[in-house]
C-alpha cells in the first residue's frame, strides 16, 4: 500500500542542512491521505455544490454522493441502516459530545468509562452524568474484574458504557464484543470509541438483536487516511428521536413558525448547517479502499511489523516499553509508547524529528490519568507536575514517546527509528537543544525552520 499513500516520497529538512525522506511514525495522531481519497476528491471537486434542495445538476450529484458516503461508512462497520443512523460531523470528539447531549441525563444517571480513555471519551460525559471509571492493571490493560464489579453496582442507573476499541496510548485491544454482551445483560448500551481501532482492525457492529452488538461506534476520518476532517457517530435512530439537537440551525428542521419548531428526521436533525461534503467523500473513498485492500491483510502486516518493532526496541539497553512488550503476547495495534532512561521524552522526540527526519509524538497523548498511571507517578509527583503545568511551566511535564504504525509502514521505517534512538542513547547527536517552558518542547538552539521553502500562501 506504500504506493497508495500521498506524499510518502517527500523529503524534509534536517538540522545539518540536508534533506531526508520523511518517516511518519505518528499515524496514531493523524494518518497521511490515501491516493484513493485524493483521487476521489479531484474527480468530485469540479462538481462540488451545496447538498439537499438544490435543483442544479451539481447539487443533485453532490446530494447523491453525500448520502452514498453514509452507506459506505455504514458498510465499513457492518451497521444496519434500517435501524441505525450515520451522523457526520467535524471529528470524533464532536461525535461523542453529540451523544452526551442526546442521552437522558440527570444527577443519578451513570456512565461507565475507563482510566485508559482519550480525554474525548471521558470529559464529555462529566458534564451530564455521574461518571464511574473502571481501573487498569499495572501493565495498562483493562481491569475486567473491576469492570464487572462496577457494572453490577451501577446497572440500575446505568445509561451507557463508553470504552475505547484500541487504547490511544498503548494500543491495547479491548474485548469489545464480550464487554457488549455483559453490558446488554445489565440492561444498558455500549459505545465504542473506534478512532484508534478503525485504521488497524476490521469492525463488526453485529446485528441489532445479537447480544454482542455494538450500539454506538465513533470513527475519525483523519486517522483513516482521509483528509478534510470528518467524524462519524453511528447508532440507533431511537436514541436521537426524542431530544432536541445539540446544535440547531439550517437543515435541522422540517417546519419553523414564529413560536414552534418541528425537527427534521435523521440524520438531518443532528447535522446543523452546511455539511463537510468533501470530508464525507474523502472518508468514504478511504473506507472503500481499506475494505478493498482487506482489513485482514492490513492486520496481518501490522502484527508482523509490531513484533519486529518490539524486538528491535529491546536491542536498546536503556529503553522502557509501556504495555505488553512480549512480541508473542501481542494484543495491541501498532502503537508503542516508550522512554529512554535519563533522556526527557520531549527531547528524544525532538532529536528524532530535527536530526532523523522521523515523526513521532511525545507527551500524555490526551490521556493524562492513564499516562500518569503507566509512569507509576506518586500522588505527590503528579500534584507537583500539575501545579507547575498550571503555572505555565511545562518543561518538566511527564510523558512518553509514541511510535504508531500505519498500514504502509515498513521494517525500514522501524530501522530508521532504532538507529536514531541508539545515537541519542550514546549522545551521538549534533544539536544543542533548549526547552521552551511554555510548551515543554525542545528546539535546537539557533535553528531557523525553512518552512517557506515547502509551503506558503500566495499573497
Amino acid at each position: 500500500m506504500r504506493d497508495r499513500i500521498f506524499g510518502l516520497d517527500r523529503k524534509t529538512p534536517v538540522l545539518d542542512g540536508s534533506t531526508v525522506t520523511y518517516v511518519n511514525l505518528d499515524n496514531g495522531a493523524s494518518s497521511p491521505p490515501l491516493m484513493d481519497s485524493v483521487e476521489a476528491l479531484n474527480n468530485f471537486m469540479p462538481y462540488y455544490s451545496s447538498v439537499h434542495r438544490g435543483t442544479g445538476f451539481k447539487s443533485r450529484l453532490s446530494t447523491r454522493i453525500f448520502d452514498e458516503a453514509r452507506e459506505i461508512i455504514a458498510q465499513f462497520v457492518k451497521a444496519d441502516l434500517s435501524n441505525n443512523t450515520v451522523i457526520l460531523g467535524k471529528n470524533a470528539s464532536e461525535a461523542i459530545n453529540k451523544l452526551a447531549h442526546s442521552l437522558p441525563s440527570g444527577d443519578d444517571c451513570v456512565v461507565i468509562t475507563t482510566r485508559m480513555e482519550h480525554h474525548s471519551n471521558d470529559l464529555p460525559w462529566r458534564d451530564h452524568f455521574k461518571v464511574v471509571h473502571v481501573g487498569t492493571l499495572p501493565d495498562g490493560r483493562l481491569d475486567e474484574d473491576d469492570f464487572d464489579r462496577k457494572l453490577a453496582l451501577h446497572k440500575d442507573k446505568l445509561v451507557l458504557v463508553a470504552i475505547t476499541g484500541a487504547a490511544n496510548v498503548t494500543g491495547y485491544l479491548q474485548p469489545v464484543h464480550r464487554l457488549a454482551r455483559k453490558v446488554h445483560e445489565a440492561g444498558s448500551l455500549i459505545l465504542i470509541d473506534a478512532a484508534q481501532l478503525a485504521p488497524h482492525r476490521e469492525i463488526d457492529m453485529k446485528p441489532d438483536d445479537d447480544p454482542e452488538h455494538l450500539d454506538f461506534v465513533v470513527l475519525a476520518g483523519h486517522k483513516m487516511y482521509a483528509p478534510y476532517g470528518t467524524g462519524v457517530l453511528i447508532g440507533p435512530k431511537q436514541a436521537f428521536l426524542n431530544c432536541s439537537p445539540d446544535y440547531s440551525g439550517g437543515g435541522t428542521v422540517s417546519v419553523v413558525t414564529p413560536t414552534e419548531v418541528f425537527w427534521a428526521g435523521l440524520p438531518d436533525k443532528e447535522e446543523a448547517g452546511s455539511p463537510n461534503v468533501a470530508g464525507a467523500v474523502a472518508m468514504a473513498a478511504s473506507a472503500l479502499a481499506l475494505m478493498n485492500y482487506s482489513m485482514k491483510k492490513i492486520e496481518e502486516h501490522e502484527v508482523v511489523l509490531t513484533k519486529y518493532a518490539l524486538n528491535r526496541l529491546k536491542e536498546i539497553p536503556d529503553i522502557i516499553i509501556y504495555g505488553e512488550s512480549d512480541p508473542e503476547k501481542l494484543d495491541r495495534v501498532g502503537v508503542i509508547p516508550f522512554n529512554l532512561k535519563n533522556v526527557p521524552h520531549s527531547l528524544l522526540a525532538a532529536i528524532l524529528g530535527y536530526e532523523g527526519g522521523i515523526g513521532v509524538r511525545s507527551g500524555c497523548f490526551c490521556a493524562h490519568p492513564y499516562v500518569v498511571s503507566l509512569l507509576n507517578l506518586s500522588d505527590e509527583e503528579a500534584e507537583s507536575w500539575r501545579d507547575e503545568f498550571l503555572a505555565g511551566d511545562k518543561s518538566k511535564m511527564p510523558g512518553m514517546v509514541r511510535m504508531s504504525l500505519g498500514c504502509y509502514s515498513s521494517k525500514e521505517d522501524v530501522d530508521r527509528l532504532i538507529t536514531m534512538i541508539k545515537k541519542v542513547a550514546t549522545g551521538d547527536y549534533a544539536g544543542e537543544y533548549v526547552v521552551v517552558k511554555k510548551t515543554g518542547e525542545y528546539v535546537p538552539k539557533g535553528y531557523s525552520e525553512p518552512f517557506d521553502d515547502y509551503f506558503k500562501f500566495n499573497k
